[in-house]
């Protein structure tokens, strides 16, 4: 099987109006941003998205937004994208808020075929409204269901033509969780070596969880610049 495509373009073929699409990253950072800038010239509609944010005004999930492609954000940080806080203001945009731990543990349950679980984590808060809330121990629990997408979508460092992935450092972030919950899972890289060639110890995705790669270039654009002052 084949699993190298020839650029965003083609790997995001089959993604259609309604969908869930489900994106790795952290704020910028290992954003697959080739993947989303080819999504937006589709002009699809009405599609569920999730991630832990959505990117910047005109950067990452930002353009989606601007488009109006997204009716549904299922995250945890809406704080640095002023049209996703307008849009949900207004009623233009529908906002699951999920927080950050528990969204890495839907989409790892998501990928692991676990249906639901319980965690401690927004009892007696709205994130637990009309949810069930059980007693363990003497502690309560709220049950969580787990997340899956039509696709995935994760930005990497380096894949084998197998399309065993893997992440440098902080950009790997939520992409572990996001590339194993997704029907098909789309994987944009710097670099594709041959089978063989990757250290099986490193590896942080199997391939078998991976159907499409190709590799891309990358803006890699820094959300907050923050400079020290020059000591002359």
């Amino acid at each position: 099987m084949n699993k190298i495509y020839p650029d965003a373009k083609a790997a995001v073929a089959g993604v259609k109006d309604g969908m869930t699409l489900l994106f790795g990253g952290f704020g910028l950072c290992g954003i697959p941003e080739n993947s989303i800038a080819a999504i937006r010239d589709t002009g699809i509609k009405n599609l569920t998205c999730v991630s832990n944010n959505a990117g910047v005004d005109g950067f990452g999930l930002g353009q989606l937004l601007e488009k109006r492609m997204i009716k549904k954000m299922v995250s945890s940080y809406v704080g640095e994208n002023e049209l996703f806080e307008k849009l949900y203001l207004s009623g233009e945009l529908e906002v699951e808020f999920t927080p950050q731990g528990t969204l890495a543990e839907k989409l790892r349950a998501g990928g692991a075929g676990i249906p639901a679980f319980f965690t401690p984590t927004g009892v007696g808060t709205k994130v637990a409204e009309g949810k069930e809330v059980r007693e363990i121990n003497g502690r309560k629990y709220v049950l969580e269901h787990a997340i899956t997408g039509d696709f995935a979508f994760v930005k990497a460092w380096k894949a084998d033509k197998f399309g065993n992935l893997i992440f440098r450092k902080t950009s790997r972030n939520f992409s572990p969780n996001t590339a194993t919950a997704g029907k098909i899972t789309v994987a944009e890289v710097e670099e594709i070596v041959e089978i063989g060639e990757l250290d099986p110890e490193n590896i942080h995705v199997p391939g078998a969880y991976v159907q499409r790669i190709y590799a891309a270039k990358f803006e890699k654009r820094i959300e907050n610049l923050t400079l020290s002052p020059d000591p002359a």
